[in-house]
């Protein structure tokens, strides 16, 4: 009998590989781990491993050519904080932050802010903006 293990939470660095992949098939209509590492700024033999990983605990697949798809599960994290991302990201600008400061704060936030602190940033932001 095969052991499940307990839902973990995942990783930052887990969240910024999932939601690059996501933003990759947005752009280009697939992922590759060689636009992964690029827009991550990371080496390939990051990306090896990061996708060995997010494959081990069924959050991408491979095919042959290398092509990385989302699974249902990977799909969702990732849409998660790109939502996030975007909404901190236009939060920021609408209170008067550069939109490259206002990217770059977003994207340091996204993960570590809470899902109360989330709610109310978008609540705030559907009232006043």
């Amino acid at each position: 009998m095969k052991l499940v293990k307990p839902h973990m939470k995942i990783q930052k660095a887990s969240e910024d590989y999932l939601e690059s992949m996501l933003m990759m098939k947005e752009q280009h209509g697939y992922i590759r781990s060689v636009d992964v590492a690029d827009h991550l700024g990371v080496t390939k033999p990051s990306v090896t491993y990061a996708t060995k990983r997010l494959r081990e605990n069924g959050y991408i697949e491979m095919d042959r050519d290398g092509l990385i798809t989302l699974t249902d599960r990977g799909m969702a994290i990732a849409a998660k904080m790109l939502d996030r991302h975007h909404t901190l990201t236009k939060f920021f600008i609408a209170l008067g932050v550069d939109e490259k400061t206002a990217e770059e704060d977003a994207c340091k936030i996204e993960h570590d802010i809470s899902q109360q602190t989330y709610d109310a940033i978008c609540e705030h932001a559907r009232l006043h903006l």
